[in-house]
């Protein structure tokens, strides 16, 4: 008994194959297709919407936005491999009715489009909202790091820059002395190949002094050459990659992203807010209930929250006392009254306001006397004990009581697997392009990919 066998390369056909009977009828590229054509690319900003009446044509903006949501769908985002993609790969030709543009053609769409891209991620979170797919009854937020472009060998600080700095001018001080000596001998002879290497030289010389006048104006300790918006940061005890912290808002209940956003803040600590607010306007609610883990957790973020109508449920980091061997009282011990805004001991005395932190936004109190008490041994190794207390304390106490057990298991079975598939989108959650504005087009592009297949495996089930 022989093998299956193929038809013959070479047989010719009356009829030849639709392109079209090779797309499955329920394949995700069709809802790519049908959500892109059904944009306005005009008001969302994207560059030649309107086909130009003179000169060369261009590509359809939306030829090429599909291209990319389908590279990014299926782990494919370099433009040189889009290309290839557009001559190889049955769903692209069906995609792009067989056009193949080349990569610097992709490339360039994708670097001048970032603002327009990022809406039409947005605009397909309306599209899932007004079909009712988000229930919306809890949202989880969370952070993760994603590694950028710029190697770490390019993170410099003070004393990288200096080196560099000084090595850059003894060399240009070598090519100088080397142009007066060849002027010495040779005055009519240019050397242009010396001229260039020093104007290479004077322009990184420039470039040094312009990174070192940043450093003084962020406040920072380090910069990274080549990609100046990304910071050092992530998790461990090892040197810290250049990375950004990308933020998600997940719905509970479908596991769909409501909003994201690309930072260069290293903690989540002042996040809380700003993405609760954005995530209940995408939605249009009037109310909106987010969980978050102890990273976010902020005092005045928890005030905002609640002007705001937004119900947060978030642990809350509280410092203990670490004195005595952990011994002593812990601030818990201690009872805040708000009509004398003091605070009453273990021992009954008072603890009286002292002195306001407004950086901290915190208020400490201080015992005036704690000679005499029996307590004292048991309290603090002081003269006298002092207490500090946030000036969002009540928001924090309810935010803090709202993060049940219940809650946080929910915010782990929602907000893990989102960035799961997008780091397995973005091969292992590394950006390809440069800067705040290149990495949140491409994590629009990632968001709206994994939407999309989200949404048609929650339209599969339901069917």
């Amino acid at each position: 008994m022989g093998y299956i066998v193929g038809t013959d390369r070479g047989q010719a056909s009356l009829l030849p194959a639709r392109i079209e009977d090779y797309v499955a009828g329920d394949a995700p590229v069709r809802v790519i297709d049908a959500f892109v054509d059904g944009l306005d690319v005009e008001a969302l900003g994207f560059g030649r919407a309107a086909p130009a009446a003179t000169g060369r044509p261009g590509y359809d903006p939306r030829d090429l936005l599909k291209l990319y949501v389908w590279g990014y769908f299926n782990e494919v985002r370099s433009s040189r491999r889009l290309e290839r993609a557009c001559w190889r790969d049955v769903e692209a030709m069906w995609l792009l009715r067989q056009l193949a543009p080349d990569f610097k053609t992709i490339a360039d769409f994708r670097r001048d489009n970032g603002p327009a891209i990022v809406g039409a991620c947005r605009a397909f979170v309306l599209v899932c909202r007004d079909a009712g797919l988000f229930s919306a009854r809890l949202v989880a937020l969370d952070g993760s790091k994603f590694r950028a472009a710029a190697s770490a060998q390019k993170i410099m600080g003070r004393q990288e820059i200096g080196r560099e700095a000084a090595r850059l001018d003894a060399t240009i001080a070598a090519y100088l002395a080397g142009l007066d000596a060849a002027d010495a001998t040779e005055p009519d002879d240019a050397p242009e190949a010396v001229e260039a290497a020093l104007a290479a030289l004077r322009a990184r010389r420039t470039e040094l002094d312009l990174m070192a006048a940043r450093l003084d104006e962020t406040d920072r300790t380090t910069l990274v050459d080549g990609e100046e918006d990304v910071r050092p940061m992530g998790a461990g005890r090892g040197p810290k990659p250049p990375s950004y912290n990308v933020q998600t808002a997940v719905d509970a209940d479908t596991g769909l992203i409501v909003h994201h956003d690309v930072t260069d803040e290293p903690t989540d600590r002042r996040q809380l807010h700003p993405m609760a607010r954005a995530t209940k306007a995408s939605l249009g609610r009037d109310a909106l209930a987010v969980v978050a883990d102890k990273g976010f957790d902020n005092g005045a973020h928890a005030s905002a929250c609640e002007r705001d109508g937004i119900i947060a449920c978030v642990p809350a980091q509280r410092s203990v006392n670490s004195q005595g061997d952990g011994t002593l009282f812990d601030r818990t011990a201690f009872t805040y009254e708000a009509a004398s805004d003091s605070f009453a001991c273990p021992a009954g005395r008072r603890l009286l306001r002292k002195q306001l932190q407004r950086r901290d936004r915190a208020v400490i109190y201080a015992s005036p006397d704690c000679s005499g008490c029996a307590l004292k041994p048991r309290c603090t190794t002081a003269a006298r004990r002092l207490v500090t207390r946030h000036l969002d304390e009540e928001a924090l106490n309810r935010m803090d009581a709202r993060a049940t057990p219940q809650m946080m298991r929910a915010r782990r079975c929602a907000v893990e697997h989102p960035f799961g598939t997008l780091k397995r989108m973005t091969a292992g959650g590394r950006f390809l392009t440069r800067n705040l504005k290149g990495t949140r087009t491409e994590m629009a592009l990632s968001v709206l990919a994994y939407n999309i297949l989200r949404a048609t495996n929650i339209s599969q089930a339901a069917a």
